[in-house]
């Protein structure tokens, strides 16, 4: 062999001379770029299967704005608690220190998940990054963040998405495109974007430099399973940037689901995109502190606060009532929606036990109807009067007739004719409802007299009688 190598190089040296030369490369095939936008319906339903599936999720506002809770210099500020660096008109040194003192620890991510799921709620979104620029994670594009700058010195996201993994929860992240602290963003709508809209020349500076590679960590770090996008209002925000966004995060993982405030078509709090001829990116619409009037053919979801505000406020105490916010997880999954209810940590790191009270009441109700509500997709009709929504989790399979109150002794629908030999349930309760039709009334359950004591019911707030059937409109 030692003498065959020189022989080689021999003969390569006396042709090279002579002009032969290496065999020329075939051209290099290139993929086109993706194009996201116009994806086709099959990719698009099976990337929201989970999410459709899911139906009811937990919203976490949290940051140093639960520090001073509402109130700046012993007096209760107007607005939501989130809001009170730009409501207050807090300057910004004065801000960085209720930042630099938030040591939040009481905060166990374990309860958190323990929460959430024991509510039946099936993903966390979590304000990674809110309105006053604080980041809850070890970012390494500022020192503005839990680790390096807040008296914790602790990432707070990381031991969360340990928790929501050990648990079968999705975790997903709010991320504020407008941000108050940032030099590039802030001006000048700090300290009141509201007064002021002139451009800010920096802000593309902004969002290539500080914004994008924060939400790339986000999507590198923990993998979430939505990014939640917010502050797309502002006027140096274009659809060209949302577009560039949305594509470059769907290039990172093709199956992230994003919202549709990565871009700027929202029609205001009602949340879905205006009808216009502009293609908007985003997944789905998010109607905020309202519940659609009627069914729509683009996927949404209604974040909405249990009591009056998003952040922790003190002396907020106005909270909805467990039978509220059930009606309204019905109502939302009814119109083919998803509910993402809210809480809003402490600075010490707890969940108000007003709403752990309300979630656990959510949780015992979704135990028994639960079925009801996890894959509901819009049937004929949603309604059948004020009091009766439908819902039906597979094609072709039952329906599920659920009232908003205890329906006495009898229940008249006029939207459903139950098929030939069908037994119909009331979910919780063991026994077949009696009941009868009538070609002019519709069908009538007669329900048990064991079931009139309210003690003897399945659950409380709303009633599930499953039914296969048909729809009839009498």
């Amino acid at each position: 062999m030692r003498k065959i190598v020189p022989l080689c190089g021999l003969l390569w040296a006396l042709y090279a001379p002579m002009g032969c030369a290496p065999a020329p490369k075939s051209p290099v095939a290139t993929t086109p770029p993706v194009d996201y936008l116009n994806e086709p319906r099959a990719d698009f339903d099976s990337r929201m299967a989970w999410w459709r599936e899911a139906r009811f999720g937990m919203f976490i506002h949290w940051g140093a704005y639960a520090i001073p809770a509402g109130s700046y210099q012993g007096k209760k500020v107007d607005g939501i608690a989130e809001w009170i660096m730009n409501n207050a008109h807090i300057p910004v040194a004065e801000y960085e220190t209720y930042v630099k003192s938030f040591n939040p620890t009481r905060y166990n991510p374990d309860e958190w998940v323990r929460i959430a799921k024991d509510a039946g709620m099936k993903y966390i979104v979590i304000t990674s990054k809110h309105h006053e620029g604080f980041s809850l994670w070890d970012s390494k594009v500022t020192d503005y963040d839990a680790v390096d700058y807040a008296a914790i010195h602790r990432d707070l996201l990381m031991p969360l998405k340990a928790a929501c993994d050990r648990e079968g929860i999705k975790l997903c992240f709010y991320h504020s495109i407008m941000d108050w602290h940032h030099p590039d963003a802030q001006a000048p709508h700090y300290p009141d974007y509201n007064t002021d809209k002139k451009s800010n020349p920096n802000f593309p500076r902004y969002v290539e430099t500080y914004l994008k590679p924060q939400v790339r960590e986000l999507v590198e770090l923990y993998h979430p399973a939505v990014m939640w996008f917010d502050g797309e209002w502002i006027p140096e925000y274009t659809h060209e940037m949302g577009v560039d966004m949305y594509t470059m995060l769907r290039s990172m993982d093709p199956s992230l689901i994003i919202n549709n405030r990565v871009d700027v078509g929202r029609n205001g709090m009602q949340g879905m995109n205006n009808n216009d001829s502009v293609r908007y990116a985003g997944d789905f619409g998010t109607p905020e502190q309202e519940i659609l009037d009627g069914t729509s053919d683009f996927d949404w979801e209604s974040c909405m606060t249990m009591n009056d505000t998003w952040g922790y406020a003190s002396y907020d105490q106005n909270w909805k009532s467990a039978r509220t916010l059930i009606h309204n997880l019905v109502d939302i999954a009814a119109k083919g929606g998803n509910y993402l209810l809210n809480v809003g940590p402490t600075a010490e790191g707890e969940i108000p036990p007003a709403s752990v009270e309300r979630l656990a009441a959510m949780g015992a109700w979704m135990r028994v109807n639960g079925e009801a509500i996890y894959g509901s997709r819009l049937w004929k009709t949603y309604l059948d009067g004020d009091k009766v929504r439908y819902t039906q989790t597979k094609t072709d399979g039952p329906v599920y007739a659920i009232a908003l109150d205890w329906p006495g002794n009898t229940l008249t629908l006029t939207r459903i004719k139950p098929r030939s030999g069908t037994e119909i349930t009331l979910l919780g309760y063991d026994k077949p409802i009696p009941y009868s039709w009538d070609d002019s009334k519709g069908l009538t359950l007669n329900l048990p007299s064991e079931l009139q004591a309210a003690a003897s019911r399945p659950c409380e707030h709303a009633f599930a009688f499953k039914i296969s059937g048909d729809p009839v409109n009498l």
